[in-house]
C-alpha cells in the first residue's frame, strides 16, 4: 500500500513538473519550427481560432482609433470604416491559417532573395536571430501564461499561451497598435 501511495506522488509530480514547463516547451517548438520554416510544426502549437479572432479586435480597434472621431461621426466615415474592418478581418482569415503561415514563411524566403541576399551555400539556410532571446516570461495563472519582447521602438509585443488539458497553445498575439 505504501508503494501505491509513493508512486502515485511521483505520478502527480511527475504530471506538475510537465504542466509547469508546457509553455517553455511550446515556445522552444515555436522558435525551432519558425527557423526551420516549418508550418506543419507551428500550427501544431498555435490555436489559430482564438488566435485569428484576438488579432481581428486589435486591428479593427486600432483602424477606428486611428480614424479619428471625425471620420466616426460622419455618415461616408462610418460606411468606410466599416468596409476597412471587413478587409481587415478578411486579410487576417487569409493569413493566420497553416495555409497562410506556410505562405508567409516563402515570401520571406522571397523577401531574402529579392532584397539582395545572397543564396545559401549547399542548400543550407543560415538560422534567424531568435526573436524570444530577451523575452520576459510570466505565469498569469496555471492556464495563461506570457511571454514579452520588445520591437525595434521598445514597444510590448506579448505572445500568450493558453492551457487545455495538458497542451499549451499559442492563443493571442498582442500586437502594440
Amino acid at each position: 500500500m505504501k508503494k501505491l501511495a509513493w508512486l502515485s506522488a511521483l505520478v502527480a509530480a511527475l504530471l506538475l513538473a510537465y504542466t509547469a514547463a508546457g509553455p517553455f516547451l511550446t515556445m522552444h517548438a515555436i522558435r525551432d519550427a519558425v527557423q526551420r520554416e516549418d508550418s506543419r510544426a507551428l500550427s501544431k502549437q498555435v490555436d489559430f481560432p482564438a488566435l485569428r479572432q484576438s488579432l481581428r479586435l486589435q486591428l479593427a480597434d486600432a483602424l477606428v482609433r486611428q480614424a479619428g472621431v471625425d471620420v466616426q461621426s460622419s455618415l461616408l466615415g462610418a460606411l468606410a470604416l466599416r468596409a476597412a474592418g471587413g478587409t481587415v478581418g478578411t486579410g487576417v482569415d487569409m493569413m493566420v491559417t497553416p495555409v497562410g503561415l506556410s505562405a508567409l514563411m516563402r515570401g520571406r524566403r522571397l523577401w531574402d532573395l529579392s532584397s539582395g541576399a545572397t543564396p545559401p551555400v549547399g542548400g543550407e539556410r543560415v538560422p534567424a536571430s531568435d526573436p524570444l532571446a530577451d523575452a520576459h516570461w510570466r505565469y498569469h495563472s496555471p492556464s495563461r501564461f506570457t511571454a514579452t519582447v520588445r520591437d525595434e521602438a521598445g514597444r510590448p509585443i506579448v505572445f500568450v499561451l493558453t492551457r487545455k488539458g495538458l497542451h499549451w497553445r499559442l492563443s493571442d498575439i498582442q500586437l502594440p497598435l
